[in-house]
């Protein structure tokens, strides 16, 4: 299902030219190692462009399309007309001579294999050079020793004769093209397209997920006994065609380089895509999800949020959008993955109608409007980030709840019930409940329904009609607290910080001591400020009765610190008025 998706998606970058063909593959080059014709080196120069990062001009190494790379684990093999010093030059930073050596070696070879016999000037000069050039002798070379402490950095190189980059060359790229399309092998029936072509035993590898290997992880792979059966080999085991395992990797690994649309949840890396690959899908989404202030080529650069809004509230309603050319009906994806090793693990992967999803997050978005909020959408990483402990060490969001918060909003389902238990142990452990938190709080409660927090409470703004006992209680704690801070003008620490928890959870033995503690408060203000309070503790009160609940349950908690919430922000409201 995935492998089909991405596959589909390779077609259809392709088809907008937005993609290397098979056997290419757009990749970061450091260097340039100009040669002359008779293979000597005329220069070592930095392939560089300028590009614009928040407004500011960045120096960054040059994407070019070059020959497709092999995949390396643990042997030395080379690509072609590119790689790194230890291959090109047969030195590297590692002081690994012996591997080095072996490195150029298996280079050197490579090249004759494939440049031998050809006529061009470019496949002679580059047979030339390997044939000069002795790695045991390199320092000897005034050009390459001016230039040896920048590459053997890693980066990758290059070769370009009389001005022309090597892979530009079309004896060079003819010769490629037909090595790569009459590759031999064992021919099997592909399960992703379903056509025969010849088995891909190692798939290329998948760069660019946060955490996993720099030189690439593996999406699909076989490289022990253990995830082998029936004598099967590595790529025997799920028999997917050269092609196939090309295009889905080159698919995801030009999602992966795009950073502007890659985004963290936890330790899991996030891409997404419609079907025909038009990026004004990938765009909305992106701020629908993660709340993103849009970039200057964003096509939502030119709407401001309330626009946005109205057109993700018509894509939810399942109406189009002609002037953006979005579809409720078009088909759209989104895939987690997250480091496991060699390999990458699948947090999660995401299909449905573009419309649906607006729906599914539009929902999400509106059970979180709360009264004082910062945000006009609440970002995934914003919920995260009220739930973790930001004062230990690692403030990293728990992986495995992150995931399931983004199922939960992405599919329209329940919230994991992890999130109203993070959400209550930074409530208790900090005695905040900032406008973030009452929104989690209410949507949680809107979603999973539960009788100790009912729907009277899960209001945007104060419902100072409800006779919820826990709630009120929780504006009754609002009202001592102000009354506290209108008494002590600059007090350092109210009795939030001394009884917030225990008056939430036994309310019966807390509140007469709040009381007394009220009517001390009362002495010292003015008439009109003593008039102003006793009416709104009187109100309150008398919902309350003379049984007060000896106890609260979670939920009914919840009740309460929404109840205080609510109070606190009504009182901000008069102020602000």
């Amino acid at each position: 299902m995935i492998l089909t998706a991405l596959t589909r998606l390779y077609n259809d970058l392709l088809s907008r030219g937005e993609i290397s063909e098979p056997g290419w593959n757009s990749t970061k080059v450091s260097f340039a190692l100009c040669l002359r014709p008779n293979g000597s080196i005329q220069d070592i120069v930095p392939t560089t462009e300028t590009i614009t990062i928040n407004g500011k001009p960045k120096e960054v190494n040059q994407t070019m399309v070059l020959p497709a790379p092999v995949k390396r684990t643990s042997g030395i093999v080379s690509n072609f007309l590119w790689d790194n010093s230890s291959y090109i030059f047969g030195i590297d930073g590692k002081n690994d001579i012996e591997k080095s050596k072996k490195c150029f070696k298996a280079c050197q070879q490579f090249h004759r294999d494939n440049l031998q016999g050809l006529e061009g000037i470019t496949a002679k000069s580059i047979l030339s050079f390997f044939e000069q050039w002795d790695p045991d002798k390199c320092d000897n070379n005034p050009i390459f020793a001016s230039k040896k402490s920048e590459l053997i950095k890693g980066g990758n190189i290059v070769f370009r004769v009389n001005g022309k980059y090597a892979h530009e060359d079309p004896e060079i790229k003819h010769i490629w093209q037909n090595k790569y399309n009459d590759a031999t092998g064992e021919k099997v029936t592909c399960l992703v397209t379903g056509e025969e072509d010849v088995l891909e035993l190692v798939h290329p590898a998948i760069k660019g997920v946060r955490n996993a290997q720099s030189s690439g992880a593996a999406l699909v792979s076989y490289n022990a006994p253990a995830f082998s059966s029936y004598g099967k080999r590595q790529g025997e085991n799920a028999p997917i065609g050269k092609r196939a395992a090309f295009a889905y990797t080159s698919a995801l690994n030009y999602l992966l380089s795009d950073r502007d649309s890659t985004k963290q949840i936890g330790d899991t890396t996030v891409v997404c895509w419609a079907e025909g690959a038009e990026p004004q899908y990938k765009n909305l989404s992106l701020v629908a999800l993660f709340g993103d202030e849009v970039s200057s080529n964003d096509f939502t650069s030119q709407m401001d949020m309330d626009t946005i809004k109205s057109v993700i509230s018509r894509l939810a309603e399942g109406n189009p959008c002609d002037e953006f050319s979005l579809s409720p009906s078009k088909q759209f994806y989104i895939l987690g993955l997250a480091p496991n090793n060699a390999r990458l693990s699948v947090r999660f992967f995401y299909q449905n109608t573009f419309g649906d999803l607006m729906q599914n997050v539009n929902a999400h978005q509106e059970r979180l409007k709360i009264t004082g909020a910062r945000y006009s959408f609440l970002p995934i990483w914003g919920l995260l980030r009220e739930l973790t402990n930001l004062k230990s060490k690692d403030k990293e969001p728990n992986p495995v709840l992150s995931g399931a918060v983004f199922r939960s909003i992405v599919t329209g389902s329940a919230y994991p019930s992890g999130v109203f238990e993070m959400l209550e142990l930074r409530i208790h452990a900090e005695r905040s409940i900032t406008p973030g938190r009452a929104a989690i709080l209410k949507a949680y409660f809107l979603k999973n329904e539960n009788k100790g927090c009912p729907k009277e409470v899960l209001n945007v703004s104060l419902n100072e009609n409800s006779t919820n006992v826990p709630y009120v209680i929780g504006r009754l704690f609002a009202v001592y607290e102000a009354a506290q801070q209108k008494a002590n003008p600059g007090i350092n620490a109210t009795i939030k910080d001394k009884y917030f928890n225990s008056a939430a959870a036994t309310p019966a033995q807390i509140l007469p001591l709040l009381n007394n503690l009220y009517q001390k408060h009362l002495r010292k203000m003015d008439t009109g400020s003593q008039v102003y309070f006793e009416k709104q503790v009187a109100a309150l009160l008398s919902v309350l009765g003379e049984d007060l609940p000896a106890r609260l349950t979670l939920p009914e908690q919840g009740a309460f610190q929404l109840g205080y919430y609510h109070q606190q922000q009504k009182r901000f409201e008069k102020k602000e008025k």
